[in-house]
């Protein structure tokens, strides 16, 4: 999974560019209002299992973390109207927008970028400078690239885990259905969870391993968050002003779906409108 997603213009931060540039972040995440899905570090699960659905995206070969925001391919139930995020947790990869890193050519060095698309960025002095009149670095930037830093290494290590995961043939593809009074069925599908009754045939070398690491805490709360799924029913309902059902959890075989190339995430092929639609994470 790539680390994009909302991110429109990302250019990268430099005095020349950005001295007379100010950023206002926190008051609005408008910016995040269409995406059902943002990716996670394993030390987030703790927060994060308390009120989203984590799950698992990607393919046979790498997966992510991602915390479930939405019951449809395009909406984030938890912006609210005003932009707030209606939400006690706001995840990392939200709360760094709009700054992000990329490598160079080299793949050796890290390039920080900003969004210039962000409605926060101004250059009326707005939120926090970027640069000082000198062109120096200010604190706020100084503490954004520590953030960020901060963010690449949980990544690195969140991906170690879930190559463990793929390893130890532990995740199976799911589904979420939603019963609609109208009779319609929507289902949220594109991800993985783990499978409970293979974790409990894992050696027990495996099993010390994974317990030594946290890594099985972090199987125990992605299992734990699941119930979540009702909560999103919930909001869906709240949103479209009807009331559902909390979503089955079922077994399903691989979706057949089409891969998008901007965020890595599994999304719906185009089909003719049915009663039964599927959106993916």
């Amino acid at each position: 999974m790539t680390q994009l997603l909302f991110y429109e213009t990302a250019v990268p931060v430099s005095a020349d560019r950005h001295r007379k540039l100010s950023v206002k972040s926190g008051a609005s995440y408008r910016f995040a209002e269409k995406v059902n899905s943002v990716p996670l570090t394993a030390i987030e699960f703790g927060q994060t299992a308390i009120e989203y659905p984590i799950v698992f995206s990607g393919n046979a070969d790498a997966v992510m973390p991602a915390a479930i925001l939405g019951a449809t391919a395009t909406k984030n139930l938890f912006v609210q109207e005003d932009g707030t995020w209606g939400g006690k947790y706001v995840p990392a990869f939200v709360r760094r927008y709009p700054f992000v890193f990329s490598q160079d050519e080299s793949g050796k060095n890290l390039i920080l970028h900003i969004d210039e698309s962000f409605e926060g960025c101004n250059k009326e002095g707005r939120g926090e400078h970027l640069f000082d009149s000198e062109g120096n670095q200010t604190q706020y930037l100084k503490n954004i690239l520590a953030f960020l830093q901060d963010y690449q290494q949980r990544f690195s290590r969140t991906q170690i885990f879930c190559k463990r995961l793929i390893e130890l043939d532990l995740l199976r593809p799911m589904e979420a259905q939603f019963s609609l009074p109208s009779g319609e069925h929507q289902s949220l599908s594109g991800f993985q969870t783990v499978d409970r009754e293979k974790l409990k045939a894992i050696s027990d070398e495996d099993l010390g391993k994974m317990l030594r690491t946290d890594e099985l805490e972090c199987i125990y709360l992605h299992l734990s968050s699941l119930r979540h799924f009702g909560s999103i029913a919930e909001r869906f309902s709240d949103k479209v002003d009807i009331s559902s059902e909390a979503p089955a959890i079922q077994e399903e075989p691989t979706p057949e779906v089409n891969k998008d190339k901007t965020n890595g995430a599994a999304v719906p092929k185009t089909e003719p409108a049915k009663k039964s639609s599927k959106k993916d994470a």
